[in-house]
């Protein structure tokens, strides 16, 4: 998984607090059949309302956020909030409208249905 860190400021009254916030891309297989094109994202620990799937313009962005919840004080932290975002070409030949996601054990399974012009059809070829 690579890893880099983004600065994101946010307004805390008078003053400006800087929060370093990391930023992953998950890993993803992309697999293709002749009805659609099936992503899955490893995003473990995101939950389904923090997953942004944004397709504008040929680009497709996936992103979500792992938000951690700690009780009491920590000895050793290696564990943080951490954002997932990728960014993907997407061919024409989707069908958008029919394209859905779910989420089930820290995997985005995302599919991308192919629109009917694109799907490969046998031509029947007649006698004269």
């Amino acid at each position: 998984m690579s890893e880099n860190t983004e600065l994101v400021t946010r307004n805390e009254g008078p003053g400006e607090l800087v929060h370093r916030l990391p930023v992953a891309a998950p890993a993803v297989d992309i697999y293709e059949n002749e009805h659609e094109i099936l992503l899955h994202a490893d995003m473990p620990g995101v939950v389904k309302d923090d997953i942004a799937i944004n397709i504008d313009n040929g680009k497709m962005t996936l992103s979500g956020f792992r938000r951690l919840q700690s009780t009491g004080a920590s000895a050793w932290r290696e564990f943080t909030d951490t954002e997932y975002r990728r960014t993907f070409s997407v061919p024409q030949s989707i069908d958008i409208a029919k394209v859905h996601a779910e989420i089930k054990d820290g995997v985005l399974r995302l599919h991308l249905p192919k629109s009917d012009a694109a799907k490969p059809r046998q031509i029947e070829i007649t006698a004269g």
